[in-house]
């Protein structure tokens, strides 16, 4: 038996209605405007209509002035959870904005303000000891190590002055580099 939550039903929404429930989705969790426009469009019978399209943009606009909804705050905020409580980096943290639907230039600024200051090394370090890595005894061990920190979005450079640095022999790391190449 299939458990998933039921789809909401579409149907027709005023402006208010629209609103009421755009502000509650907002209250539950922050989004960015891609991820609550989506969210809308689901819910309203006529989304691809032009009145359909026209009540998602007043809603979006009205939260907006009224400062619910602001993809640099997200943006700034989202970088700043995932750099101090995952310990992820740059690029791991630009990646994941990009798929909720912000603007480039915001994850730009975002990012680049989050990161400010922060050494590679040491956020790779802390993402290891927070996932409880240490030295590795092989040439597996040292491989699951690299991908790892490539997938929580660390540059080569960090990832192999890390392996250089716990002693990793040059035939592992040449092998390594060939896997990225």
């Amino acid at each position: 038996m299939d458990m998933a939550f039921p789809r909401p039903k579409r149907r027709t929404y005023s402006e208010e209605e629209l609103y009421e429930y755009a502000v509650g989705a907002l209250a539950r969790r922050m989004r960015t405007v891609a991820e609550l426009k989506r969210l809308m469009r689901a819910r309203i019978e006529e989304a691809d209509s032009e009145y359909g399209q026209t009540l998602v943009e007043l809603v979006i606009r009205r939260l907006k002035d009224q400062g619910y909804l602001n993809d640099s705050q997200y943006a700034a905020y989202y970088s700043s959870l995932r750099r101090d409580n995952q310990k992820l980096g740059r690029m791991r943290v630009i990646t994941e904005l990009k798929t909720r639907g912000v603007h480039g230039s915001v994850i730009e600024k975002a990012v680049e303000a989050a990161y400010d200051g922060v050494s590679d090394e040491k956020q790779a370090r802390e993402f290891l000891r927070k996932k409880r890595l240490e030295k590795p005894k092989d040439q597996k061990e040292t491989a699951r190590i690299f991908r790892q920190l490539a997938r929580a979005g660390f540059g080569m450079k960090t990832i192999f002055t890390i392996l250089k640095k716990w002693d990793v022999d040059d035939d592992t790391l040449t092998a390594l580099e060939s896997e990225t190449a």
